[in-house]
């Protein structure tokens, strides 16, 4: 009979317990999607930043991290819609610029328009970002409240589109293409990266999803 691995004490290991009584986030560094939602807001248009953003499973549903406090997740309410635009790490000054708070007398609309260069969906009335790589276009599915100050705005994808360079297929390199089509990541808090450099995970024999 082998002999069983035993299981060792955390506590040996070169590890830091963090203070519960503040967010662990602030402490560490996290590799993150960066995503622009787009919505329409009164007479003119939002957009803003995510990088808690996600697939809601397998099927067509995507999610993202808001707070009530900010104008996209009013906006949703009202609309019932939103848009999400993935750009490209040379897109990442329009991502900076998406954060930018509003000013005064200067809508937060008009600074977009002035200065994004931005497309309208095809299936409503809200904008996306020029030259990023996939775009969804999304109707309202839930809202979830509840994550302290925060909530989680989940929408079905009504339509989607890739840039060519960017869709998988089979007789493609894998390797190739993510190097010659980089990837953007955010790394919270505060700094981004280029993905250029990928491998194959080394999933076990006959694995399923």
């Amino acid at each position: 009979m082998s002999k069983s691995n035993t299981m060792e004490d955390l506590n040996r290991e070169n590890l830091v317990s963090l203070d519960m009584n503040f967010p662990v986030w602030d402490f560490i560094y996290t590799v993150a999607p960066l995503i622009i939602v787009g919505t329409k807001e009164n007479d003119g248009y939002d957009l803003a930043p995510k990088h808690m953003a996600t697939p809601m499973g397998w099927d067509n549903y995507f999610g993202f991290v808001c707070t009530p406090r900010h104008g996209t997740y009013g906006n949703i309410q009202k609309t019932k819609e939103f848009t999400v635009s993935f750009p490209r790490p040379e897109g990442i000054i329009m991502a900076s610029l998406s954060a930018s708070p509003r000013d005064g007398g200067l809508s937060k609309s008009q600074g977009i328009i002035q200065v994004l260069p931005i497309v309208k969906a095809t299936t409503m009335d809200a904008p996306l970002v020029k030259n990023a790589y996939l775009y969804f276009e999304c109707e309202l599915f839930k809202v979830i409240d509840g994550f302290g100050e925060n909530s989680i705005i989940t929408g079905k994808i009504k339509k989607a589109r890739v840039h060519k360079q960017y869709i998988r297929l089979s007789e493609q390199d894998e390797q190739v293409q993510l190097k010659e089509n980089p990837l953007l990541a955010y790394i919270a808090n505060g700094r981004f990266a280029k993905i250029c450099e990928t491998y194959n995970f080394p999933f076990p024999k006959d694995f399923e999803r």
